[in-house]
């Protein structure tokens, strides 16, 4: 092959060689065009589609594990190639962040308010609870402890966590879901205990705030506080999370404590529908959200050690989860927008409780 420094000009070739040069160069470059455009649409009907999942904080290694399978199931199902790419951060964090123009299609939170600022958005439907089965909540959880090997502070239930010497971690309530069904499970259990006697609630709950040495804006900085930091005698988050720590970074070096009491935590998911539509992706989308009620995937996700509702994997993981009484936050605080006007509202609850 002959490599030219640079190109020849025209006026050193003879006439006929000028027009067959010309006819030459212009085929060639034709063909080029040609070749760039077929390689072009082949690449752009190789690339998947995408669908984006906007969740919670700690819910990346889960939905790590489900995206690949469910890519699996649609590809031989579909005949299409798809990729599920995903957004965490705080749950209501990610849910301004839709309501900034994030374009996620479906939406995997940790709190029902969460989904329903969307739905007053008009981005999911009103009644999205009834578009999936157990309220829209494929999975849930409670509200666990995670301390450390030996129990050295002998924690075992909310009324050890008003003690003197004992220092929490948990996200803060303010931007973390998780740290509001901390919050309301410990209220919680104060109104069973006083029977109802408001100061003694205020007081229990007042010295239960004031031992958190530390309020990371969500589950994962938490987790970093109490873990890498060595923050706290105790963390304070789902069931689910304090398990899979206490996987990873060691059995022997950490217990989980579940409360006698505690308070059903619901993973309620949703269709944004204004941005599937827009993404072409309402198929994919639903589909999505009803693969995680298969049982394979509920399967996966007691894996994960989340409660889930099929029966027969609740049998199968029945040794796995203790008997806890769990409050359901409607029965207790009347509903989730009274719990949230009331307590976590500026200037509502929890802001007076914190006052020095």
């Amino acid at each position: 092959m002959l490599f030219l420094s640079k190109p020849l000009s025209t006026k050193q070739l003879p006439t006929r060689k000028k027009r067959l040069w010309g006819k030459n160069l212009g085929r060639s470059v034709f063909a080029l065009a040609i070749a760039a455009s077929a390689s072009t649409t082949a690449v752009a009907q190789e690339a998947p589609r995408e669908l984006l999942n906007s969740s919670y904080d700690i819910a990346r290694e889960l939905f790590a594990a489900i995206n690949p399978e469910f890519e699996a199931w649609w590809q031989e199902e579909h005949g299409e190639a798809v990729e599920v790419s995903q957004s965490h951060g705080g749950s209501s964090a990610q849910a301004r962040a839709i309501l900034q123009g994030l374009r996620a299609d479906v939406v995997t939170f940790n709190q029902v308010t969460d989904v329903q600022v969307l739905a007053d958005a008009g981005l999911v439907a009103k009644d999205w609870q009834d578009a999936f089965d157990n309220n829209a909540s494929p999975y849930y959880s409670t509200t666990a402890f995670l301390v450390r090997d030996g129990n050295p502070k002998e924690i075992d239930s909310w009324e050890d966590l008003a003690r003197d010497d004992v220092e929490i971690v948990f996200p803060n309530p303010k931007t973390s879901g998780n740290g509001r069904y901390t919050y309301l499970a410990a209220w919680g259990f104060a109104e069973q205990q006083f029977d109802g006697d408001e100061e003694q609630i205020h007081d229990f709950m007042r010295t239960f705030l004031s031992n958190v040495v530390v309020f990371d804006t969500g589950g994962r900085g938490a987790t970093t506080s109490f873990i890498e930091r060595g923050m706290g005698d105790v963390l304070i988050s789902f069931e689910s999370e304090v398990n899979n720590i206490r996987g990873e970074y060691g059995s022997d070096d950490y217990e989980v404590v579940v409360p006698p009491v505690s308070i059903l935590a619901e993973f309620p998911v949703a269709v944004v529908e204004e941005n599937a539509e827009r993404n072409g992706n309402e198929k994919l989308a639903r589909s999505y959200l009803e693969y995680l009620y298969t049982e394979e995937m509920q399967r996966l996700l007691a894996g994960f050690n989340y409660r889930v509702h099929d029966e027969d994997v609740v049998a199968e993981f029945a040794d796995q989860f203790p008997e806890t009484k769990l409050l359901e936050v409607e029965n207790v605080f009347g509903s989730w927008d009274n719990a949230m006007e009331t307590h976590f509202g500026s200037g509502g609850l929890l802001d007076q409780l914190q006052r020095r």
